[in-house]
């Protein structure tokens, strides 16, 4: 009864806010039905279905961790130092030498840096020390039954569930809180449509089997838009008097172009004659570093949507080849809560500058209300949802 209770009230807390037509109306068993009637238009057999919803619960951790992801909480430094630390970027040295070979001949096949795949291995399980112990059905159905992402996740629930009911996963396959998995945390449709058997043994290990995971990777980079030969960035030096309005990824130039615009090397140097498209981003504001990024760190992004993630993926490669630290200096600022960021969201939309509903993610339409607000009232156009921000707004 205790259970029974505990999960109605996880539902009213799913759907407080549901905006989503009738949606807050039906229980978890009633959206449990429909992904059945969805998984067997698709041809799922209804003993796969059984097994994975016997007994099946909302989750409730898996929401408190949807919420309160590092990439909305913390500043680029501290997600930068904690993600790239020095015991990571010593065992990603090993393991760069340890499977060298191996990775080797990835990168003929694949033209993906061994550097790179070993950065994205190291962010993503620390070098499959912390591939998840989560129930993956549990997690996807908990997160498609909530309203964030629910389109999203009900496609990698189904996907999950065609996978089973293939014989690819087993049924008790277990990974991360948001559905991912191995070594790598590929997603549902990520193992559907980019997982390698690279050693042709009948099957597909992302877990154990080395060769399957470093190909699994490098394949889908390469579908994803990774071009051989090219960096995905660099940390670059710009004028005191930028105009901070251009940092942006939606703002793309070559690199000659930047450096008609005064961006420099770190060094103070010219930068590379290219006519190369880049993107000038600002991840901790006009105070912070700054960076020049290409089109492999979007790349990057279409692993993972977070500018933090992919500065730290690329800066871990490029540590991994000996390269020295951020010539930024490291800036102590706090880091935003949830609670703070409803509480800029909710400023700005009174003054004026629509962000949107607040809901504590510093999405693109905050980031685009924060420079509005920054026009106005003559403050350095850079977009940045951070400590200073909120200080101003107080």
């Amino acid at each position: 009864m205790l259970r029974f209770i505990f999960c109605l009230l996880l539902i009213s807390f799913v759907y407080a806010d549901d905006t989503q037509g009738s949606s807050n109306t039906h229980s978890f068993a009633q959206f449990l039905s429909n992904i059945r009637l969805q998984a067997t238009k698709l041809g799922i057999s209804q003993a796969t279905l059984d097994g994975a919803f016997n007994d099946l619960t909302p989750n409730p951790k898996v929401l408190e961790y949807d919420r309160n992801q590092a990439e909305f909480n913390l500043n680029f430094w501290r997600y930068l130092n904690l993600r790239v630390s020095q015991n990571r970027l010593d065992k990603g040295v090993i393991k760069l030498q340890q499977h060298q070979q191996l990775l080797q001949e990835n990168y003929k096949k694949y033209g993906v840096p061994s550097q790179i795949i070993v950065a994205f291995w190291g962010l993503e399980t620390n070098y499959g020390k912390n591939v998840g112990k989560m129930h993956l059905i549990r997690s996807l159905a908990t997160l498609s039954f909530d309203k964030r992402r629910r389109k999203f996740f009900t496609h990698e629930l189904l996907t999950l569930l065609k996978l089973i009911d293939e014989k690819k996963l087993p049924l008790n396959a277990q990974g991360s809180w948001a559905g991912a998995m191995g070594n790598m945390q590929f997603m549902p449709t990520n193992v559907a449509a980019y997982a390698i058997d690279a050693n042709t043994d009948g099957k597909i290990d992302l877990w154990h089997t080395q060769a399957d995971i470093f190909a699994s990777a490098a394949h889908l980079l390469k579908k994803i838009g990774w071009h051989q030969g090219e960096r995905w960035g660099r940390e670059v030096n710009i004028p005191k008097t930028f105009n901070y309005h251009l940092a942006n990824l939606s703002t793309k130039k070559t690199v000659n172009e930047w450096q008609t615009l005064g961006v420099r090397t770190t060094n103070n140097t010219n930068l590379p004659n290219s006519n190369m498209q880049a993107s000038l981003i600002l991840p901790m504001g006009h105070n912070g570093p700054t960076f020049l990024v290409y089109r492999n760190f979007h790349a990057i992004l279409r692993w993972n949507r977070s500018i933090l993630y992919a500065l730290s993926v690329g800066h871990l490669s490029d540590r991994l080849t000996g390269a020295n630290q951020l010539f930024s200096k490291s800036i102590t600022e706090p880091s935003l809560s949830r609670v703070d960021i409803k509480q800029i969201q909710t400023a700005l939309n009174q003054l004026g500058f629509d962000t949107g509903e607040p809901d504590g993610i510093p999405g693109p339409k905050t980031r685009r209300a924060t420079r509005a607000y920054q026009k106005a009232n003559n403050l350095p156009i850079d977009g940045y949802v951070g400590y200073q921000l909120l200080q101003q707004l107080q």
